[in-house]
């Protein structure tokens, strides 16, 4: 798409707003930046590149003056100047459309309520040993649109997709797509499942034949998905007659109708859930990567910080960071992959979330549960609901850690797994996780 001399405002000057604002104005359009605050840290001088500055206040007077509007996933489209815009027929992308449009190569996207960031991780180290020139990028941290120049028809590109992102989706059609699973999360932005299901779906909304969508059968939501285009399942409970599947406590693919079913790896030899395994193994082996090479890049994973993290070992009790459970669903699979006792610190951000779910998934394994944050009383009430009485309040989260330091003993799990988004006493996940780890070093000291 040309974009020479289009009047282009872009909203919200986080990282993918930077990018996306650096590559229109390189693509030379006409570029103005608007953030409701004024303290913005830049990665560039936007005055040095001939860009407008709107800082401090809602564009809500000025979207009529533009071609485009850019929109950071952190801006919900139901704000007044974005409903406007639209009624005025502008067009308004997210940084992940933007970058569709200007990308040269062939595009893996992941999308999923659980395992997003693992999962994306994993698949760019398995298609590197594919494909030298893959590159990583997405909401995982790292905007897509500022890798877009370097990219070559040859290179790949392997993108973590949220929900937030896929709420402006006009034209994005990856190649290959993934859902890793559907469970409640977001409903303060999306107001209910239904909405939020229907977002998911944008992800494979433009696919047809030859695309591929990744698709979870063992989530009931994801099992009930129809893309428009060829569809490979995986599971961990069924031995599926086509698409990846766990068999005898090893990963098998069947993606050949000519061909017998092919051993990938063991299980016993991953680092990570098995759930994302078998995904990445699916969207890798679909990709055209050999089962030797998939086999030796899920060996040779790394975990991903904040996801079930090992920070230390004191005195026999293992600290664990999972900060990046943000969510019911998240935090239970965490809970459900650890064998020991554990003391659990939880709560944060109130995302409308119901507790019963994760309090069920306790039984006899969480053994004290220390909770912190905005939902902290709403979780005393659901643990009350469901008898679960051996709960306690922090004032934050240092004083929880301190608590759990003190109780535990060995052969326990201390777990931070929060099942909350961080929001409310945390800049974000990191922040939180990066704290915890902190804090665990200095109590244990």
């Amino acid at each position: 798409m040309n974009f020479v001399n289009k009047k282009v405002l872009v909203c919200g000057m986080a990282r993918s707003g930077q990018a996306a604002a650096s590559l229109l104005n390189e693509k030379g359009a006409i570029v103005t930046v608007q953030d409701i605050s004024q303290n913005i840290k830049w990665g560039y001088d936007p005055q040095d590149k001939g860009m407008t500055l709107y800082l401090g206040k809602n564009p809500d007077d000025i979207v009529n003056d533009f071609d485009l509007i850019i929109v950071s996933p952190g801006l919900s489209i139901y704000l007044p100047f974005i409903k406007k815009a639209m009624s005025l027929g502008i067009p308004v992308w997210g940084e992940a459309e933007l970058a569709f449009r200007l990308c040269p190569c062939p595009i893996i996207g992941i999308t999923g309520t659980n395992g997003k960031t693992t999962v994306t991780t994993l698949v760019g180290e398995i298609m590197k040993l594919h494909n030298p020139k893959t590159v990583v990028a997405g909401n995982i941290g790292i905007p897509l649109t500022s890798l877009v120049q370097g990219l070559t028809p040859d290179s790949l590109v392997v993108a973590e997709i949220s929900s937030f992102q896929l709420e402006t989706i006009v034209d994005f059609r990856p190649n290959f797509s993934a859902v890793l699973n559907m469970t409640e999360d977001h409903l303060d932005r999306h107001n209910d499942m239904e909405t939020y299901i229907k977002i998911k779906s944008n992800i494979f909304i433009n696919q047809r034949h030859p695309d591929i969508a990744v698709l979870n059968y063992d989530n009931n939501i994801t099992r009930e998905m129809k893309p428009n285009c060829h569809v490979v399942w995986f599971s961990e409970k069924t031995v599926l007659p086509w698409g990846v599947y766990q068999q005898n406590g090893s990963i098998y693919a069947k993606l050949d109708s000519k061909k017998n079913e092919e051993h990938i790896i063991d299980v016993a030899e991953l680092t990570m859930m098995t759930e994302n395994a078998l995904a990445a193994t699916a969207l890798t082996l679909c990709a055209g990567v050999s089962p030797v090479n998939v086999a030796n890049g899920l060996r040779a994973f790394k975990p991903v910080l904040h996801r079930l993290e090992h920070v230390v070992s004191v005195d026999g009790v293992d600290y664990i960071n999972d900060s990046k459970a943000t969510n019911v669903d998240a935090a239970v699979k965490a809970i459900n992959s650890i064998k020991k006792p554990i003391i659990l610190i939880g709560g944060g951000y109130d995302k409308n979330t119901d507790f019963a779910p994760w309090v069920d998934s306790f039984g006899n394994k969480v053994v004290q549960l220390i909770l912190i944050g905005q939902t902290a009383t709403q979780i005393m009430e659901t643990c009350d609901k469901k008898n679960y009485t051996t709960y306690r309040q922090a004032a934050d989260l240092y004083e929880a850690v301190e608590i759990a330091a003190k109780i535990a003993i060995a052969g326990q799990v201390v777990l931070l797994s929060p099942a909350c988004a961080s929001m409310d006493m945390f800049k974000d996940f990191e922040d939180r996780g990066d704290k915890f780890r902190e804090y665990v070093k200095r109590v244990t000291r």
